[in-house]
């Protein structure tokens, strides 16, 4: 059996080179409360807005995201947009290495979407771009580009929207390229000639795709799977996976049976970019000779969590890890947040409801008594509790070397078991004072050694109109304690706490 956990530890050791059409999504929010009185259109209130790298370039975010290296290989035009490209590109400090080639007879695509958050529906999309193949001069920078950087990379994304960026002549090089140096090439299919794809290792076309490159209808799991192995035959690939939304992913690998897997079972909240994140997590695991079909196992939990997620999201190895193992339960699922970003949603939810919200924090290292004492405490002052959890570093630097015993994984997971325990989000900071204020609670709890004006976010809080409280601990629980007697008498003591 593959063992995931030893595979996902390896993935900041990946390089991958992503080369397609970049592109600028912006997302603008609002209510639709009205039709306009000029003509039978909906009116959008705009509440807020969103920019983020789209296109290939999400499929780059992806890579980041994981913690592995992208090597991003891309063209803009001397605009606006392609400056905003740039600049968002260089804030990831490495983690995406940007070649980008600049085409002054070309604009930047962008990609406007006007979204009715009340009704989670996209309203209308404005698009910005020019679709036409680029010139022979862009295709030679491209190329030089991808080709210097093919030596560095574990494994090629070729991601093409159509927008003209990967050329038969683009493709080709690079396909050729990657072959000569043994590195598995991974394409995100848009063109209508899949011809110019020989080669590659992966095509994930999704249904609709597959069926247009066939030239038939497919309803089936086997005219599907049949389909991706007539596709792989004369392609020359060594597998096909077709992703099928809410009916899963089919794997045909040349020579073998096919493989069905069923989709999550996820609340859908948005699926743009969902192939993205397939191609990016196919590309980063079989660069690291992962079998198809874990890999494949590992796009679609990658999958799961960005479709729970608004606009071009990402998935984050932290989160990948939790989807996909086994000691991760549906309900801990629920409750444990990494993405600080798929926060507010839940928040507003209970906004709306009128739920008195609560919030606690700590290491909770090693869970004992005490914790649950105040666990439940905190849950008889609030309707719904928010636990904040210190990250591994974070833990690290409050409590000292040797600390945390468990990771943040692991105590996040005994928490969420807990019925007191409606949410449990992990924060990286020294205090949980920024995550305080995005959570805004109605009611902060902490253990009874703390005054209250030693509680952080007690300003914030009370400011709101909201109240501090302050939970008696169980005498002779703490977790240094325990580490103490286990370790001995030579063990460092600190403070005790419920932490």
């Amino acid at each position: 059996m593959f063992d995931f956990e030893e595979a996902l530890k390896l993935i900041s050791e990946q390089t991958v080179l992503c080369v397609g059409d970049l592109m600028l999504d912006d997302f603008v929010y609002g209510d639709v409360t009205r039709i306009s009185p000029e003509a039978p259109t909906p009116v959008l209130a705009v509440r807020r807005s969103e920019i983020e790298i789209g296109g290939a370039g999400n499929v780059a975010r992806n890579i980041a995201a994981l913690g592995a290296r992208c090597i991003f290989v891309a063209l803009i035009g001397n605009d606006d947009a392609g400056l905003v490209l740039t600049n968002a590109l260089a804030k990831f400090n490495g983690a995406i290495v940007p070649d980008l080639v600049v085409d002054r007879a070309r604009q930047t695509t962008r990609k406007v979407r006007f979204v009715s958050e009340h009704h989670s529906a996209h309203l209308i999309r404005a698009d910005w771009e020019t679709a036409g193949p680029i010139s022979a001069q862009s295709e030679a920078a491209l190329i030089t580009y991808a080709e210097a950087a093919l030596p560095q990379a574990g494994a090629v994304v070729l991601s093409d929207y159509a927008k003209g960026v990967l050329t038969p002549r683009v493709i080709r090089a690079i396909i050729d390229g990657a072959k000569r140096l043994d590195k598995p090439v991974v394409v995100d299919p848009k063109s209508h000639d899949y011809r110019v794809y020989r080669g590659a290792t992966l095509i994930t076309p999704n249904a609709k795709e597959l069926a247009a490159a066939v030239h038939r209808p497919l309803a089936s799991d086997a005219e599907i799977a049949g389909a991706a192995a007539e596709l792989a035959q004369a392609l020359a690939c060594e597998a096909v996976l077709v992703t099928r939304s809410e009916e899963g992913m089919t794997l045909q690998v040349s020579g073998e049976m096919p493989v069905h897997i069923p989709a999550y079972p996820v609340k859908v909240r948005d699926v743009s970019g969902a192939g993205d994140t397939v191609a990016a997590v196919m590309a980063v695991l079989l660069g690291m000779n992962t079998p198809f079909e874990p890999a494949m196992r590992g796009a679609n939990a990658a999958a799961a969590v960005v479709v729970g997620k608004r606009g071009t999201a990402t998935v984050s190895l932290a989160e990948l890890r939790h989807r996909i193992l086994p000691a991760a339960s549906l309900a801990p699922e629920d409750k444990i947040v990494f993405d600080w970003s798929t926060l507010g949603e839940r928040l507003a939810q209970w906004r709306r409801q009128g739920l008195r919200i609560g919030f606690t924090n700590g290491c909770f290292d090693l869970l004992h008594r005490g914790h649950v004492r105040l666990m439940a405490e905190a849950r008889s002052a609030c309707d719904v509790l928010v636990v904040g959890l210190n990250s591994d570093a974070s833990t690290r630097r409050l409590k000292g070397a040797g600390r945390p015993i468990n990771p943040a994984e692991s105590r996040a997971d005994v928490l969420a078991a807990l019925e007191a325990i409606d949410l449990v989000v992990i924060f990286d900071q020294d205090t949980p004072l920024e995550l305080i204020k995005l959570v805004r609670p109605n009611v902060l709890v902490k253990g009874a050694d703390y005054a209250k004006e030693e509680v952080v976010g007690h300003e914030v809080v009370e400011a709101a109109g909201g109240q501090v409280v302050l939970v008696d601990l169980v005498p002779g629980h703490s977790t240094t304690n325990i580490v103490r007697r286990v370790a001995g008498p030579a063990a460092r003591v600190g403070k005790p706490a419920a932490s």
